[in-house]
């Protein structure tokens, strides 16, 4: 079986028209069509590293959200943590939501290192 889960600890820009995008745009200072390119950019890139694969699936203090989403940190085949893969290359900040802040400090580092290295959304 196959469900949709929200990865925990980050955050992605919004590709469709909604508040979040509204408020992404307020808080980069970037246009919505920034936004959105570096949206699709984070979708492809989850994409590829997901899609089809059996990945290990790992729990914090909650297993879903108010919407009723499984929340999750997931693991790949090869003892990767996309989570933090994700954030490394750039292509997601750090979205830390207690209690569920197992690998907060860890994904802090992975997020200041693609920042100070220009990656991902961090490419001006």
């Amino acid at each position: 079986a196959s469900e949709r889960v929200r990865l925990l600890g980050i955050d992605t820009p919004e590709v469709h028209a909604s508040t979040k995008m509204e408020r992404d745009v307020r808080r980069s200072g970037r246009s919505r069509e920034e936004i959105r390119a570096l949206g699709r950019l984070a979708a492809s890139f989850t994409r590829s590293h997901l899609d089809g694969r059996a990945v290990g699936l790992e729990f914090d203090v909650q297993t879903r959200d108010v919407y009723g989403r499984l929340l999750a940190y997931v693991w790949l085949g090869d003892g990767t943590l996309f989570n933090m893969l994700i954030l490394k290359e750039g292509y997601a900040q750090v979205l830390t939501v207690p209690p569920n802040v197992r690998y907060a400090d860890v994904f802090l580092a992975c997020q200041q290192e693609a920042r100070a290295q220009g990656r991902g959304l961090w490419i001006r």
